[in-house]
This record gives structure tokens, C-alpha cells and sequence, in this order.
């Protein structure tokens, strides 16, 4: 957290003579402490934990900045507003330029001087309007299109939202304190890849003395590890979670600058300030990876080329970092820059950070390109040098994120605080309540969600409501009720006397792929152990905002039956015709059918077993002749004959005999043998009527023919056969012989 300490321009006299790196040897051999787990943390803190959540906790700012821009999109949002804008505005430019004139009233037109002026002002400025206007325009629907878009699964209420902003946030913070223990722990590992080593028995000699009594000043009863880096020219020094590291070109330094710069160090050490930019980085991880590419090609390539060429492929990122997570961590880190300036007050070597600052030497840099990417600018020197100069003669400096409310000197206490214990009675009270509330709402949403939010659950509810005869509570399992055109009829049907349930329900297996599963359901249905695949799919709407339940693909099965109208009943519900509207849908289930019956012929009822499923369902209802039918349209057969029989022509009309023999009176008719006849249904209410060759009958006619004026009597016999059609005529039988 400082900045580098360089060395004056050349031709510039130094202020202090320059010092040599004296070997004066250090009094014993100490070993070097050790670096695993959190050693080499800061003292003051009750625990490991309290110190992370000290750094944590503290830049809300800078926080909210790298979370909003890194997981609402921002860089996206940003390339998609420019890219709409540019497209409208290109689309605005022709279209305002080629029809703006057209859009002005005909009467304005018209009008002397103002139709002209308004003529000319819409040829000249339309295209300019109209561009600026679809630019507007196109940004907006650009930007606010990558904020809306990964919301729309989460307008069916308010709780999806919340819950979806919860698990956002949750997730952010978690990679946030991932990454900030990755940085703690593995700090000395990373510190040896970046060029950092042990130092030196001479440059421990050299600068560890110094350290120690500054912290002593400080207050503190430990120091951060002490790392060196080889750089014989720049002077810097860098602070880590548990690590200071310097230049070797900071061996010649005076000791006051020494003293100076250390101090500096130990405050960013001990109030955690590399914490806080840890999980600021940590928080906007995947944005600061993205920002880490351009940032290093322009630091190792620093040319104009290459960064006009990084800025064009990378603008989107790069204006997100410096319009939005820098603005809103800088303040952080320029609070922390005064703070760390006060420890040169508190160890008395405010002379020595004088110096350094009025030769406005900038002894800190950024780390890499994840802190260029959420470490803003120190503050300006000269600002810096007035809040020095306050705190040395009044106390606490007054501007620029430091308090000056009092004058109180400058003290450890005040200047590190309390960190205080991890928390009080009262908030691991509180903690463990709203945990156990959180457990207990979690494990009863867990046990709704598991009891009547299931594949399973969905199942045994359908077939459930279909036992209890509740068609539309069986119909709410489904997810497609558009085959229904009567639901009235369809809950008759379920509450007549012929329907039975499917029985004996049990679900073998559950195959679920996501939103859909597929259960395997045995049951018992006509007598007989039956099984089918019920295929389910997930509820895109929630129930209560928090349960997605489940529904039933298909679950209708269509009726397809030949015959239909009066007379056709189905649990003693009378059906509709057929040319009466769609097909009739049924649910699963066993339906008792019943046909008309007349004077001629009976309807055998008909069991209709619908399985879950079941793609159609057939009802033939095959009318039969009844016993007494036959009887019957033969007496009605015979009766009609014999009305043939007692007319006395040659030729009756209508009747199935007739005499060929000429000019003939006085003629009879006799039956002598009725024929046998053959009834054959053709409908409910109507039979085909024929005779065997067989069965045929016999019938005697006689009679006097004359021939040559000679009256001579005759007698002469012949077969009878008989076709035509019965119907049913309420309760008779009425006979239509066919055409002769």
C-alpha cells in the first residue's frame, strides 16, 4: 500500500548523506518464524477471524462497486448500448434526413415563411435529429436489455426475485472470502513466484532493527514477515496481509526515510488493508480477470499502438473499471493513505515522511493488474503534506477522509481502534436465532416442497382425486386441458354408477432429466394388474413464489366410437352426437356403456377400460336382434301376405305373387306354405328382411280364364319369397316390403 520510494534526479543534492549498508551483525541468529496458516497477522485481533472480518467488512463501496459490474454485466451492457446506439443512430441519420420534411403538417407546409423555414430547418438538422435520437434510443434498449434479460425467468413474484438476488449476492460473497483466503494462505508462495526472497543476514541487520522499533512505537508486539526484492535503483516498499516487501535500493536510504516508510508499512499492515482490496478483487473476481489481460499487455508493451489496439478490443472493461469500480473504492484507499501517514506522527519521524513526500516521491505502485483494476490513485502529495503538518502539531489531520473533528493527538488507540471479539452475547444470540429460524423455514420448505411438490406427489395426487371422482381436481394435474370442451360432463361421468377408479395404484420407478420425469405407475383396472409410463413436466410458475410443482403430459384420452346420439350412454350420461362437436375426452378409469334398445333389437352393455396414457379409446356398442324380434316381423310378414292373399286380381299391387296366364276372373289366392324369412339388423331400430332360397313359401291361385270365347276354370301353384325392411315402430314392428 505505498508507493515507490525513488531516488532524486541526478545533479540534485542530497538532503541527507547517504548511508552505507553497515554489517553490524545481529545480536543472535533468530529463526525464522513460521509462514503456514495466518502466521505473521497482525496483533490486535482476538483471532484469524475477527481480522478477516475486519478487512472484509469495511469498504462497502468498493464492494458494491465490483458487484454490481461484475455480476450485473456491465462491461456488456456497455458494448451492447454503444453497438445499439451506433445502429440506430446510422438507421436515424438516413431515415431523419429522407422523410422529415414529410412528417410536417400540410397546413404548416403551406403557411407563408413558416412552412419554408420549418421546410429547411427538417432537411438540414432531421438527419442529425434522427441520429441522435436512435443513438438515445439504442443505448438504452442495449444497456437495459443485459440487465433485464437474466431477470425474466423471475416475474411470476417477488420471492424468485429475492431469492435470485440472495443466491447472487451469496455467491459473489463466497468467491469474495475464496479468494481472500487464497491470498492470505498462499501469500508466501506467490510472493517467491513474483520475485520476493528471504533477506540477507547484512540487509536483516540493516532494516530489521528499524522495523522493530517502529512497531514498538506503534505498539505492536510483532512485525510482518520482512521479504527483499532486487532492485538496486527503484526504492519501494509493498505491504501484503502478512508480509512487508522492500527494494534493496532502500538500504541506502537515510534512516528517518526509513523509519518513515516502514511505519507507513506497519499501519496498512496492522489495520488490514490488504484484506479489504483482497475481497474487493475477490467480489468482481471473473471483471478484474478480464481487466488483468489489457492492463498487462499495455504495462509490458508500452507503446501508442498497442494501446489504441488493447482499448479497442477491451474498452468495454476498461471504462467499466474507470468509471465504476475505481471511483467507488478510491475512497478506501485514499482514507487509507492517510491513516498509514499517521504512523510517521506516531514513531516521531514526521521529518523523514517530509521529505519523502516534498521530493514527491511516489514509493507505492500497483501490485499487478488485478489491483490497477480496483486500487485507485494515492491522494495528492501536497494534500498529503497538509494533513502530515496537522497531525504533527494539532493531532488527527482534517481533509480529505480524515476526521477533523477534535485535536486530540495522534495515538495507537485511536489510530487502530478496538478490534473487540468476533461478537457479543447479545449478536451470537442473535446469529444463532436467525440461523435457527433460517434452519427451520429451510427444513419445513424442504419437507412442503418434498411432501406435495414431487414428481412423486403429483402422481398419487391425480390418481388420488380420480378415486374420489373429482374431475376437476384431476384436471389440475394436468398440463394441457385444452381437449376438454365440457368439464360439466366429464364430472357427470366420473360420479355415475359404472365408473371405477383405477385401483391398487403404486409407482414402481422415477426417471427425472431436469423439468422432466417420467414415472412408471402398476395399478389394477378390469380385473387385471396393469402398468404405464406417465410422463411429467416441471411447473414454470411457482406457487407462493417458492414451490415449482409438477403436471402431467396428456393424461386425456379421446373416445372414438361409431355410434353416438340417443340412446348412447356411458355411466348413465347420455353422450352427445358425434357431428356435435370435437371427440369426447375421457379420464383414466373404467366406464360402463349402454346403448339404445328398440322393439327389434337390445344394446349389451360395454366395459370401456382407459388407462393412464392411452392414446384412444374404442366403443363399439353392436346392437343385437332380440329373441321375439324374428317372431314378431314374421307375424307381421305373414300378416301382410295374407292381406295380399285376399285380394282377387291377377296382379296385386305391391305383393310378391302374381298370375301370368292371361285374361283371367274370378281369381283367389291361397298360402299354402308361408316362407321362412332371414331378419338382419341394420341399425338399432331397422332390419333387413329377406328369404332364403330355402325357406321359400308356396302360394295356389285360382280363378276362370277364357280362351276363344270358352270360359275353362284354372288352378296353378308357385313359390313365394318375401324381402323387405321392419322397423321398430314404438312397440310394434312395421313391415316395408321392397319394390317387385
Amino acid at each position: 500500500m505505498t508507493e515507490p520510494h525513488t531516488v532524486p534526479p541526478e545533479g540534485t543534492p542530497p538532503t541527507v548523506p547517504q548511508l552505507d549498508v553497515r554489517a553490524a551483525e545481529p545480536p543472535t541468529a533468530e529463526a525464522p518464524p513460521p509462514t503456514g496458516g495466518f502466521a505473521d497477522r497482525p496483533p490486535g485481533y482476538p483471532s484469524a477471524l475477527v481480522w478477516l472480518r475486519a478487512g472484509i467488512l469495511r469498504d462497502w463501496r468498493g464492494v458494491l462497486g465490483a458487484f454490481v459490474a461484475t455480476w450485473f454485466y456491465l462491461p456488456i451492457a456497455l458494448l451492447l448500448a454503444v453497438s445499439g446506439g451506433l445502429i440506430l443512430a446510422v438507421t436515424g441519420l438516413f431515415a431523419g434526413a429522407l422523410g422529415a420534411d414529410d412528417q410536417v403538417p400540410q397546413a404548416l407546409r403551406d403557411a407563408p415563411l413558416i412552412g419554408s423555414l420549418l421546410e429547411a430547418f427538417l432537411t438540414r438538422s432531421g438527419g442529425v435529429l434522427g441520429g441522435v435520437t436512435g443513438f438515445v434510443v439504442g443505448s438504452l434498449i442495449g444497456f437495459l436489455a443485459v440487465l433485464v434479460v437474466p431477470w425474466l425467468g423471475t416475474t411470476d413474484g417477488p420471492i424468485p426475485l429475492v431469492t435470485g438476488l440472495v443466491g447472487t449476492v451469496a455467491a459473489a460473497a463466497l468467491i469474495g472470502v475464496l479468494y481472500t483466503l487464497y491470498r492470505v494462505l498462499l501469500e508466501p508462495r506467490l510472493l517467491v513466484v513474483s520475485g520476493a526472497r528471504q533477506p540477507s543476514r547484512r540487509e536483516s541487520a540493516r532494516l530489521r532493527p528499524v522495523l522493530d522499533e517502529c512497531a514498538r512505537r506503534l505498539g505492536l508486539d510483532s512485525v510482518p514477515r520482512l521479504l527483499m526484492e532486487d532492485d538496486p535503483v527503484l526504492s519501494n516498499a509493498r505491504t501484503y496481509a502478512r508480509h512487508v516487501v522492500v527494494t534493496t535500493a532502500l538500504l541506502t536510504e537515510p534512516d528517518d526515510e526509513v523509519a518513515a516508510l516502514l511505519s507507513h508499512e506497519l499501519v496498512h499492515w496492522r489495520t488490514g488493508d490488504e484484506i479489504t482490496s483482497a475481497f474487493v478483487r475477490g467480489v468482481g473476481l471473473p471483471l478484474t480477470l478480464a481487466h488483468a489481460l489489457p492492463t498487462w499487455l499495455m504495462r509490458t508493451f508500452p507503446h501508442p499502438g498497442t494501446n489504441f489496439v488493447v482499448f479497442l478490443f477491451f474498452w468495454p472493461v476498461l471504462l467499466t473499471m474507470r468509471y465504476v469500480v475505481l471511483p467507488l473504492h478510491a475512497r478506501d484507499v485514499r482514507a487509507a493513505e492517510y491513516r498509514a501517514d499517521l504512523g510517521a506522527v506516531l514513531t516521531g519521524h514526521v521529518d523523514g515522511m517530509r521529505r519523502v513526500l516534498e521530493r514527491r516521491l511516489s514509493f507505492e505502485t500497483g501490485r499487478s493488474g488485478w489491483d490497477e483494476a480496483v486500487c485507485a490513485t494515492h491522494p495528492p502529495h501536497e494534500l498529503r503534506l497538509d494533513a502530515l503538518e496537522r497531525a504533527s502539531v494539532a493531532g488527527v489531520p482534517a481533509g480529505a477522509g480524515v476526521p477533523a473533528e477534535t485535536d486530540e493527538p495522534v495515538t495507537a488507540e485511536r489510530l487502530f481502534g478496538h478490534s473487540g471479539p468476533v461478537g457479543t452475547r447479545r449478536t451470537w444470540l442473535l446469529v444463532g436465532a436467525l440461523m435457527l429460524a433460517a434452519c427451520v423455514g429451510t427444513g419445513g420448505l424442504g419437507v412442503v416442497q418434498w411432501a406435495f411438490f414431487r414428481p412423486q406427489a403429483t402422481v398419487d395426487g391425480y390418481f388420488s382425486a380420480l378415486a374420489d371422482r373429482d374431475s376437476d381436481a384431476a384436471l389440475d394435474f394436468l398440463s394441457d386441458q385444452s381437449g376438454v370442451t365440457d368439464r360439466k360432463l366429464l364430472a357427470q361421468l366420473l360420479r355415475g354408477k359404472g365408473y371405477r377408479p383405477p385401483t391398487d395404484v403404486e409407482i414402481t420407478e422415477l426417471d427425472r432429466d431436469g423439468d422432466s420425469a417420467t414415472a412408471t405407475v402398476a395399478y389394477r383396472l378390469a380385473g387385471e394388474r396393469r402398468t404405464a409410463q406417465v410422463a411429467l413436466r416441471r411447473d414454470d410458475e411457482a406457487t407462493a413464489g417458492l414451490f415449482h410443482g409438477w403436471r402431467l403430459s396428456g393424461g386425456l384420452t379421446p373416445l372414438d366410437t361409431p355410434i353416438a346420439g340417443p340412446g348412447v350412454q356411458l355411466n348413465e350420461v347420455a353422450l352427445p352426437g358425434a357431428a356435435e362437436g370435437p371427440a369426447l375426452v375421457l379420464l383414466p378409469g373404467e366406464y360402463t356403456a349402454t346403448g339404445p334398445s328398440s322393439v327389434l333389437s337390445e344394446t349389451p352393455s360395454e366395459i370401456v377400460a382407459v388407462g393412464p396414457g392411452q392414446s384412444t379409446a374404442t366403443l363399439l356398442l353392436a346392437p343385437v336382434l332380440k329373441p321375439a324380434a324374428g317372431e314378431a316381423v314374421e307375424a307381421r310378414v305373414r300378416a301382410w301376405l295374407d292381406e295380399c292373399a285376399k285380394q282377387t286380381v291377377a296382379a296385386p299391387p305391391g305383393c310378391p305373387f302374381r298370375y301370368y296366364g292371361g285374361s283371367a276372373q274370378k281369381v283367389t289366392w291361397k298360402i299354402l306354405e308361408y316362407p321362412k324369412i332371414a331378419v338382419e339388423l341394420t341399425g338399432p331400430s331397422s332390419a333387413q328382411v329377406t328369404t332364403p332360397s330355402e325357406t321359400r313359401g308356396r302360394v295356389q291361385v285360382s280363378g276362370t280364364s277364357t280362351y276363344f270365347g270358352t270360359n275353362s276354370p284354372f288352378t296353378d301353384e308357385d313359390t313365394l319369397t318375401v324381402a323387405g325392411v321392419a322397423t321398430a315402430d314404438g312397440d310394434t314392428v312395421d313391415f316395408r316390403p321392397a319394390a317387385n
